[in-house]
């Protein structure tokens, strides 16, 4: 199966279209006896995600492989003491996260690798993988130039990128075609956009009416085509072979069924039109300033 768990709802509020707010610990336990029993078998997660590895301890996610993340560093150079710092968190997260190992952990900021110093992270991170404490280092990255730089220095496993129905910017790029062909295992994120992809018309924030032609677009191919938004944006995603895992956060178990219900089936041809690569739109950290 494709599909993985995104847990940044489970440790705080989030998303453009969060309702009821963090999850609660009991519909986290049934969320994550469902994905088991649908082959859901990877979790990410992160310190940054509040509690989420607190709450993921707490229930028993043996069946899972993990993917966690490095803390944003704040220093203009990476230090030794950046390196403790890695070390320590790293620690920590297997003392939340109640494991003795981690499939995967991501650079959380992609800028933090291309800082002077920053071979030392990378070090540290191959120390530990030859520790078998992780299988497969990564890097968490918000574009393809950024990829690029961090692939022309640093022998990347896992990849954690950005990716919808609406952005071409890793296919054009060629970037998806490159990380193919070095074998590197490819997670994407973002598919709905945090919700925004599964708004109606009514319910999307004025801020983005910016974009008016293309919702325009969007809602009559939609309509055109008898499918759902969240059955065009998950069966995109699954359908790229570069893809090895499709994350997904949910509130409840109810959301996790609609998304394994929606991905199988056929996906129309999209129209052009319908591609954007419009940073203000397709990068949610740019949202605050629409």
């Amino acid at each position: 199966m494709k599909l993985a768990l995104g847990t940044v709802q489970f440790g705080i509020d989030y998303g453009v279209n969060s309702v009821d707010g963090q999850v609660r610990a009991e519909e986290v336990k049934k969320i994550l006896s469902y994905a088991h029993s649908k082959d859901i078998g990877l979790l990410d997660t992160a310190p940054a995600y509040g509690n989420s590895e607190k709450i993921l301890g707490r229930v028993n996610i043996s069946n899972f492989k993990v993917v966690t993340k490095t803390r944003h560093f704040d220093s203009l150079e990476i230090h030794n003491n950046d390196v403790k710092l890695l070390n320590n968190d790293f620690h920590h997260s297997l003392e939340d996260l109640k494991q003795d190992s981690v499939y995967g952990m991501l650079i959380h900021n992609a800028g933090d690798l291309l800082k002077p110093g920053s071979e030392k992270l990378f070090d540290q991170l191959k120390e530990l993988k030859q520790a078998e404490k992780i299988v497969k280092i990564g890097v968490s990255v918000y574009d393809h130039s950024q990829l690029q730089s961090i692939l022309d220095n640093f022998d990347i496993d896992l990849v954690q990128l950005p990716f919808n129905i609406l952005d071409r910017r890793m296919i054009d790029s060629g970037m998806l075609a490159t990380l193919r062909s070095k074998g590197t295992e490819v997670h994407a994120r973002s598919v709905f956009l945090q919700g925004l992809l599964l708004m109606t018309e009514q319910s999307r924030p004025e801020k983005f009416k910016r974009w008016e032609v293309l919702w325009k677009v969007w809602h009559e191919w939609l309509n055109d085509n008898q499918i759902t938004a969240l059955e065009a944006t998950i069966r995109h995603a699954i359908s790229m072979p570069e893809i090895s895992k499709v994350l997904v956060g949910v509130d409840t178990v109810d959301q996790l069924k609609e998304i394994v219900m929606a991905t199988p089936g056929v996906l129309p041809e999209i129209p052009p039109e319908m591609f954007t690569n419009d940073a203000d739109l397709l990068n949610p950290s740019n949202w605050g300033q629409l």
